[in-house]
């Protein structure tokens, strides 16, 4: 195994992504890389970065954090409203803060769209106007979402094209980016800035019906570990069930359980039925970058081999 990095090969400025759908094994790899390249972690998990979610969105152990540094792994209290634009500013910053430590960044997680945003870029997002978006709901609520795509395509014709069946938050975030800046967001979009270095991305390739299985087992287990419970404190804490943290895969249908809406036994074959389908949405998404280089794993039992070949794989690249 490689025994860190020097503090030349650093300034090459290489970032090692370790990418893939949920179970395939991310968290597991990353902590021996971790130590062998004298890292610090960035999570690239839409969910993990709020506080309460602990079970539903399997953040690292506690022994895995205070072994390794880790970003974004509770940071945000569930009604935070919290985008891939501001994800790509935030940990870009990071990135640069680990590298002046001399330490390695290694970034790990799913989420395909703030991946993208932190290699590729993404335009400069105005915050949300609170103001804007309750006058924009109360809109959709009087007249509907078809009245809200005919206003933007009076401002944004390129974004009425594209948004025909895209979901209510997104058209009203579009309205809002216009009335912010006075710019249509199609315009915005296209004005990206790339990351100043060098992406080394890796994925973790498993046969499906294996990944599923390792689905399957991970919520069978956060069941036992007491999910329902979480959820319970949460919604105790006066968090409302509709917030977007919590309309995702996992504690949505717990919610639904709480609610009296579906039984025990829905609510388990719920969240492996829609587990899985992330996981599809998952590499659906990753299989269009042609940067990431996949390493297959047959089996739990073959994840220390996979350690030693991305080593190899990184430090040479």
């Amino acid at each position: 195994m490689v025994n860190n990095v020097s503090s030349k090969f650093l300034k090459l400025k290489k970032v090692l992504f370790i990418v893939g759908p949920t179970c395939s094994g991310k968290s597991t790899i990353s902590i021996p890389i971790a130590i062998n390249l004298n890292a610090e972690i960035v999570s690239a998990d839409s969910r993990q970065i709020y506080k309460l979610l602990d079970i539903g969105t399997a953040k690292p152990a506690s022994n895995d954090l205070s072994t390794i540094k880790h970003h974004f792994i509770s940071e945000l209290n569930i009604d935070e409203e919290f985008s891939a634009g501001e994800y790509s500013k935030r940990a870009r910053q990071r990135i640069d803060e680990i590298f002046h430590r001399d330490k390695q960044p290694i970034v790990v997680g799913g989420s395909g769209l703030y991946i993208t945003a932190l290699i590729d870029g993404i335009f400069d997002s105005p915050p949300v106007d609170k103001n804007i978006r309750h006058k924009l709901y109360e809109l959709y609520e009087q007249s509907g979402r078809a009245n809200l795509l005919e206003y933007l395509k009076t401002i944004d014709f390129e974004s009425y094209q594209k948004m025909q069946q895209a979901t209510v938050r997104r058209i009203i975030r579009a309205i809002e980016v216009y009335e912010l800046t006075g710019k249509p967001i199609s315009l915005l979009q296209k004005q990206r800035k790339s990351a100043d270095f060098e992406p080394i991305m890796i994925g973790l390739n498993w046969d499906r019906e294996k990944l599923y299985d390792r689905i399957n087992q991970r919520v069978d287990w956060m069941i036992q570990s007491g999910l329902i419970e979480e959820v319970k404190h949460i919604l105790a804490q006066g968090y409302s069930p509709d917030v977007l943290a919590l309309q995702t895969v996992g504690y949505k249908e717990v919610i639904d359980f709480l609610q009296g809406k579906i039984d025990f036994n829905d609510m388990v074959e719920l969240i492996k039925r829609n587990t899985r389908r992330y996981a599809k949405r998952q590499l659906t998404w990753f299989r269009h970058d042609n940067r990431i280089r996949w390493f297959d794993v047959k089996d739990e039992k073959e994840l220390d081999k996979v350690v030693e070949r991305i080593l190899e794989y990184f430090v040479n690249s």
